[in-house]
Parts: C-alpha cells; structure tokens; sequence
C-alpha cells in the first residue's frame, strides 16, 4: 500500500508492521486502572474548581414555577431555550454552575482555544444572531461571546440562575411537574425541564503520587490563571512567565492549542507526553465579509450543517462547503470505496478501504513531523503510532514549530507518564525536573457514571432513578426521551445521529424537536408527555441493527474514546447512533417532528 509524505512523495506503507507498532504503543499504556488512575476534585483538591472568571453573587433562594427549566448554560440548554422562546414558551430558566453562559466556553479560557470544527458549523444559531464568525477556527473568546450574544437576544439572562449546581431533580406525580433543589438554596417547581450537561464538564487529574505536595503554583487548564501568569485569553503574551520554569502535563486537544503560546511566553517550558496527538494542518485564516455576504442568504446554517454532515457521516454530496480535516478523511474513503469493482464492494472490502485510507493519513501526519520539527529524536516522539480515530484528532499550525524553540522542551515518558509530583516538580524516568508552576492539561471525566457526573440522579415515576432505568445501558427514543421519565428531555447525541465530529449540529436538532414536543404539549392542555415503552424498545432495537460503536478500537492506544483501554461492559453496546448514518437521522427527525404526530410519545 502507498502513502503521500509531506513533501509529496509516495512511499510504501507496511501495514502489517504498522499495526505491530500499534499494538506495541498500546500495551505500553494499558493501565488496569482505567479511569480510576485520575482523581476527582474533591476534598484538597477542589480549590482547583474555584471559579478564576466571576465572582459568585449572593442571591435569594427560588421557591417559585417555571415552563421549562434547563440543566447546563453551554450550547445545549442555549439552542434549546431559544428554540423554546421562539415557540413562545417565555419563561425558560436555566441552571448553569458557571458564571455565565457558555458552558466549555466559559470555562475554557485558556491561551490559544479555539474549535476544532469550522466556525461556520459549531457555532450556533449565527444565522439568527446575524453573527459573522471572524475566523474559520474561531478563538474562545469570541465563541463565548456569541453564547452570550444568544442568552441576550433571547431574553435567556432574566430567569438564569448561575454559580448553581442541582442536587437533584424529582418527578411529583400528584402535582405533574418536577422539583428541582441546588446548592444554593432553590426548591422550585419546573413543568418540563431538559438535561444538557454535556460530557466534558468536570475536570480530573491525573492520579500522580504527591500531588499535593508541590510547593509551587498548580492549576488545571479549564481553570486557566491569568493573574499569574499574565496574558489574557485574546492571546495577549503571558509576560509574567518570562522567568518561570513551567511544565504542561498533557498533550491531547488542550495541550496543543496552549503550547505554541506557552512556548513563546516562558523562561523555560517543559511538555509532558505520555502520547502524543496526531496534529494535521488546520490551515486557519480570516473570512473574509464579502465573501461572507455572498454566501449567507436565507437558511445557510441549516445548508453547511447538512453537507457537512453529508460529506463526512454517511450522506451525499456533489461539494464540500467546508473543506476541513473531517471531510478530508472521508473523501478518500469514499474514493477507495468507489475504486473498488461492483463485485467487490463487500463489507470487508469496504472496511479494508476504510484501513487504507487510515493507514495513508496517519502517514501523512507523521510525516509532517518529520517536515517540521528539525531535532530528529524529538520529533520521533511527537508521532501518533495509532488509527486516527482512536484519539481526538487535533489540527494545529504551530504546534509542532514549539519544539523547534530552545525553551521548549519535550519530556517524552514513553508512555508511563509521570513517575510522581514533588515539593518542587515532577519526575519522570528517575529524572527530577524543578518547575515554578505546574498546569494540569489532564481533560474531564468521561467514562464515569452519568449521575457522577451530573451530580444528581434524576428520579422519575415512583421515585426510580434514572441510574436503575440505564442499568443495563442507556435505553432512549431519538436520545431525548426515557420511559418513566415524564416531561424530561435529554440534549445529547447518543443514540440520536451521534454526529462526534460536530456535537452542535446534535443539539441544534434536539433542541428544536423538544420546543415543537412542549409547544404540542401545552396546545394540548396535556399535563404530561412521555415516551411508550413500546416504542423505546423499538428504537433500541433498530440502534441494535447497525454496526456497533464506530469509535475506541480495542487496538487503539488508551484514551477516553475507548474507556481508556478497558472493556466498558455489555451496557456500552447502546452507546451508539441511528444504524442509517447521522444525515439519515436529521432527515428523519425533522420529518418526525414537523409531521405533528409525534409517533411514540403519549400526550395526557
């Protein structure tokens, strides 16, 4: 098999060796641990999630009654409360443990955040707000500033409750509506609420001995410390770090974008890799207005949305409107597929397509290493020995030009990761590094509980927690509705499209269909509406008739798309989408909730 190098030349690509080499880099990280190897930040350490952005504003307990009340203040409860208030369900609070709206984006402030997917499709609602994004990968600040933008045009801020977390939700029958209690105080009532904390929201560190006993300045990304560091998230120069010895821990998504401006910033920067991401070109640049203004007529959101989709999940498309890394994977498979003779396009032909065109990208992106980083041992270590998809693929343009810096120093540990925290550093291979400051570039929670989590258990009819309900595995209609759950919607993409590449295009779709199900609702004069049994078993069952969970390969090296390496159990099964791809989904939803039947769920 051949692949493309950096430079454009063809070489042959060895797959047996290559997947020999995987399996080598995977099972040095295999940890029987699993997730249990990170902490959770409680106790000593929860000064880490004290809030560095806003001060919490004292406020009076609420014992009174809403429509709808939201759980999450980031794009979920933001596109469902504007969908919402379109439909003319006005009062429409949302809880948000932040200090704004915002979600990821008000937590992630780091230098150099940005998204990863095309401004034009993960931000939302930009064609209602009339917003032009300045960037194709635009930066954190002004993706905040458009969360904001929504909660103002919406009127979204009069009934927001922030710095509030819920403790628990619970359905009284008698009255048909929920009470909802929270750290502060509140017990109010909701006849409808939504669900949409999403799945990166708590951070964690790693479980590293002596953690605590470091003497110097520590904080986690999704905490960033300007104060000490100085600089600001507009990717002002973090001036304060110029005498400072400082080590990263970390080198996923976070790492990637917060290096390059590290980098330039510190005395001394030491980035710690237990496994290094694969970093292909991002290839940012401004967009430019007239152009802009050429393109954005009438529904042109709803129009990039569905061709990216289509282009990169599963739909057809003659273009590609938005050109990025997603698409690019996808179009060579779909070429191989198509190369194949009639009589060849089997399944296993097909996912043999599928590897090769893996194999030729995953070449690519080490040998733009190669290309880039000119001390050759380091950039031997910066390579991603793994399939694309077993890690979130990350797209950088200065990324690997750091390590070209003499400040910047990569502490490769060969997939151990750090040996243990000191008073004044780290180790890692015997090896003591003396650091000022250390930043935890560690990720959120992933494979825990929900209700862990979410810090509540969601207690529905007769008082059954959502927990025994998904016992043996999340059991959904269209991901939005659970049987003995009434009046409760979940914003999420499991066992809907399950569209990874670009979570907003899910929760848009979700939000949308649970303002048409409540304006149903309340034209009705029902007090309640609730999925069959019936007809979440049907919807489980056709999940069951697709292809499995296309994401964390049991070759693939640890991380949070496969359970870090460890099996996620019989319950994981359900942890998929609709079987016909992510754009059949939205067609299909759409036609669903437009059609005002609203097939499955009982209205009384």
């Amino acid at each position: 098999m051949a692949g493309q190098a950096a430079d454009g030349t063809t070489r042959v690509v060895d797959k047996k060796a290559l997947l020999v080499k995987y399996i080598a880099e995977r099972d040095k990280r295999l940890r029987a641990d699993g997730n249990d190897q990170y902490l959770r930040l409680e106790g000593q350490l929860s000064h880490y999630l004290d809030d560095p952005y806003t001060p919490v504003a004292p406020r009076e307990p609420k014992t009174d009654h809403v429509t709808f009340a939201f759980v999450g203040g980031g794009f979920a409860g933001l596109v469902t409360g504007a969908r919402l208030v379109e439909a003319g369900v006005k009062d429409v609070r949302i809880l948000e443990k932040g200090g704004d709206f915002g979600g990821t984006w008000y937590w992630n402030r780091y230098p150099g955040a940005q998204c990863d997917t095309a401004s034009m499709i993960y931000m939302p609602l930009l064609e209602e707000t009339g917003h032009m994004p300045s960037e194709k990968y635009a930066h954190a600040p002004e993706i905040l500033e458009q969360c904001q933008r929504i909660g103002r045009q919406y009127g979204l801020y009069d009934n927001a409750l922030f710095h509030t977390e819920v403790e628990s939700l619970t359905w009284q029958e008698a009255e048909h509506r929920w009470l909802i209690r929270t750290n502060r105080g509140d017990a109010f009532t909701a006849s409808f609420i939504g669900l949409g904390t999403g799945p990166l929201h708590v951070p964690k560190l790693p479980g590293i001995p002596g953690i605590g006993d470091f003497k110097g300045h520590a904080f986690h990304t999704s905490r960033w410390d300007y104060d000490y560091t100085g600089g600001d998230p507009k990717g002002a120069l973090m001036e304060k770090l110029a005498d400072k010895r400082v080590a990263i821990i970390g080198t996923g998504a976070t790492s990637v974008q917060a290096v390059p401006h590290l980098s330039r910033a510190c005395g001394k920067l030491y980035v710690v890799q237990r496994t290094p991401s694969s970093v292909d070109v991002r290839a940012n640049a401004p967009i430019d207005p007239d152009w802009f203004k050429s393109i954005a007529e009438p529904g042109w959101q709803k129009r990039w949305l569905e061709n990216f989709t289509a282009n990169q999940a599963g739909g057809a498309a003659d273009e590609d409107l938005v050109q990025d890394g997603w698409t690019d994977l996808s179009r060579r498979i779909r070429s191989k597929i198509s190369d194949l003779p009639p009589e060849r396009r089997t399944p296993m032909d097909m996912l043999a397509a599928y590897e090769d065109s893996d194999f030729e990208k995953m070449e690519e992106i080490r040998s733009r290493v190669d290309s880039i980083v000119s001390d050759r041992e380091t950039a031997q270590k910066l390579k991603a020995w793994y399939r694309q998809l077993c890690k979130r693929p990350c797209f950088h343009d200065a990324y690997l030009q750091s390590f070209n810096s003499p400040s910047t120093v990569l502490v490769d540990t060969d997939g151990q990761g750090v040996e243990k925290i000191t008073e004044k550093g780290f180790v890692v291979a015997g090896v003591e590094y003396e650091v000022d400051c250390i930043i935890y570039a560690s990720g959120f929670e992933v494979g825990t509980p929900f209700e862990q989590r979410a810090g509540f258990d969601l207690a529905g009819r007769g008082g059954r927690r959502l927990s025994e309900a998904w016992a043996e595995g999340m059991k959904t209609l269209h991901g939005i509705h659970a049987h003995g759950f009434p009046n409760a919607f979940l914003v999420q993409p499991t066992q809907g499209a399950n569209l990874i590449s670009n979570i907003p295009h899910n929760l848009t779709e979700s939000g949308a269909t649970i303002a048409a199900i409540v304006r149903e609702a309340l034209d009705r004069g029902a007090q309640e509406v609730e999925v069959t049994a019936e007809a979440q078993a049907a919807w489980v069952d056709l999940l069951l008739t697709g292809m499995g969970r296309m994401l964390g390969s049991p070759d693939c090296t640890p991380g949070y798309y496969n359970n870090e390496g460890q099996d996620p159990g019989p319950a994981a099964r359900l942890n998929v989408g609709y079987p016909h791809g992510a754009s059949a989904f939205f067609t299909y939803i759409q036609g669903w909730r437009s059609s005002g039947a609203f097939e499955g769920l009982a209205f009384r």
